[in-house]
């Protein structure tokens, strides 16, 4: 009869997962991808969050699963895309707009060039 043991949650999200905790994942799912279910003996893999951090996902045992690397990897890329989208969706209806440079020679630009081909500081009173 196996001894209970309480599960293992991380103090950061940053926290690594311990190798006691993998092989524990690694059991309770058999020994499988959580993506295709095919057997990751022997296989590079990787810990994964069902529910990625990004999401909202804690950083604890039950939100832990083994991936076959390649699948991990796709899995990631997708949840970033997946976050991105959501954060600029949620700034548009915010209307929060990015602040980046601003275009070289617009009239948000500090220089401005004149018709002789100088470069030079706008003075602010330009219209």
């Amino acid at each position: 009869m196996p001894r209970d043991v309480p599960e293992w949650i991380g103090e950061t999200p940053d926290t690594p997962v311990p190798l006691r905790v993998r092989m524990r994942v690694y059991e309770a799912r058999g020994g499988k991808c959580a993506c295709c279910g095919v057997p990751i003996a022997g296989k590079p893999w990787e810990i994964d969050h069902s529910i990625p951090l990004i999401h909202g996902g804690k950083n604890r045992e039950s939100n832990l699963q083994p991936l076959l690397t390649e699948h991990h990897r796709i899995k990631t890329h997708a949840d970033v895309q997946t976050k991105a989208r959501t954060a600029r969706i949620k700034a548009a209806h915010l209307g929060v707009k990015a602040k980046g440079r601003p275009m070289p020679g617009s009239k948000a630009s500090k220089f401005k060039r004149k018709i002789n081909g100088q470069v030079v500081l706008r003075d602010g009173n330009d219209g």
